[in-house]
């Protein structure tokens, strides 16, 4: 069971998530049901530690081993959507992928788990102010560097 809950008129969310980076570009996923991109992880089971999801996150949507490289931070994201108000805490790491090959990945990646409206993209980090990646304070701790950090993001 994911560590998502309803909370009076909002709903909690603990996610994981990871940040690759090659070439100075940042693995990202979006979905063409969206008008964003985001870090790709997802929420944390009943459990479950969140270095462990987010290694099992990126099994599971691309079929690739990673290994947790460092801490970047936690965010605080309050934000709406389809009327419904989310507090999300996320968890941040810095990850790297495990098999020498995946290494030299630098073309998009499909979802494996069949979810066709979901595909993982490359972004160059210094054009990351022009692009739509939420919540936008992500922007903030990959462009400057120093980590951990912990921000609050409200919509």
């Amino acid at each position: 069971m994911d560590l998502s809950i309803n909370v009076e008129d909002y709903k909690l969310n603990v996610r994981a998530t990871g940040i690759i980076i090659h070439n100075n570009k940042l693995l990202v996923h979006n979905s063409s049901k969206q008008d964003h991109y985001a870090l790709m992880g997802g929420r944390i089971a009943i459990g479950e530690s969140s270095k462990e999801t987010v290694k099992r996150e990126f099994k599971e949507e691309i079929g690739k081993e990673v290994e947790v490289t460092g801490y970047v931070g936690t965010v605080e994201n309050f934000f709406t959507v389809d009327s419904q108000k989310y507090h999300e805490i996320m968890f941040i790491y810095q990850l790297e992928f495990v098999d020498e090959e995946d290494k030299k990945i630098e073309h998009t990646l499909k979802n494996i788990e069949g979810e066709e409206h979901l595909q993982y993209n490359w972004i160059d980090i210094d054009n990351l102010e022009n692009e739509p990646l939420r919540p936008e304070g992500i922007i903030s701790i990959i462009k400057n560097g120093k980590f951990p950090q912990h921000i609050i993001y409200k919509d």
